[in-house]
């Protein structure tokens, strides 16, 4: 049975951890999601989820 997982909710629990470690401050992590959103609005956001979509495509084929 294959779970999956929202990118979104997955990069959120790794920033959730990494405030929590103390290892990224909340002035990094405001940057963080804040370039995020500014990505997303750009140009580029087509060429990386297309990137994204072939990563994980290639991760499921190896794994099945």
């Amino acid at each position: 049975m294959g779970i999956t997982i929202s990118l979104v909710v997955l990069f959120g629990l790794v920033l959730f951890f990494l405030l929590r470690s103390k290892t990224l401050g909340y002035g990094s992590a405001f940057i963080a999601i804040m370039f995020g959103f500014y990505l997303a609005a750009t140009g580029a956001a087509e060429p990386v989820n297309h990137l994204t979509q072939a990563v994980l495509t290639a991760v499921s084929d190896m794994v099945a």
